[in-house]
């Protein structure tokens, strides 16, 4: 079972990492101001990752999915890379390069996999 893990960062708010059960991070947040915001980001994460649509962006005239959704881009290094985002358009977590396809997908359905149950841990 994947888990999310809470940090402090230099500024002074939090961010968290869901985490495979491997260990290798699979989706990432943004940095909140405060631990309560963050935890709702995880909150939405998990509410969110299991019914999210999949909008391929790298085909063309691809067609566009309703939130929430998992949007699959290419990044500048020529990876791919996704966002998952909230009914509101809020983007609640994204993912590093992956050099394929099919390993940006594997990605997603680790992220629908391991959010919907995941324990959350503060680091020190």
């Amino acid at each position: 079972m994947g888990k999310y893990v809470i940090k402090a960062t230099k500024n002074g708010g939090y961010k968290f990492d869901l985490k495979a059960t491997n260990g290798q991070v699979i989706a990432s947040s943004q940095i909140y101001k405060a631990l309560k915001s963050c935890k709702a980001g995880i909150a939405s994460v998990t509410a969110n990752a299991a019914v999210a649509a999949e909008e391929d962006q790298t085909a063309e005239g691809f067609t566009k999915e309703k939130n929430p959704k998992f949007e699959i881009y290419p990044d500048k290094a020529g990876e791919f890379r996704f966002r998952l985002k909230a009914k509101n358009g809020q983007i609640i977590a994204v993912s590093e390069g992956y050099t394929t396809m099919k390993a940006c997908k594997n990605g997603i359905a680790s992220v629908r996999k391991n959010a919907v149950d995941a324990p959350v841990e503060i680091a020190e």
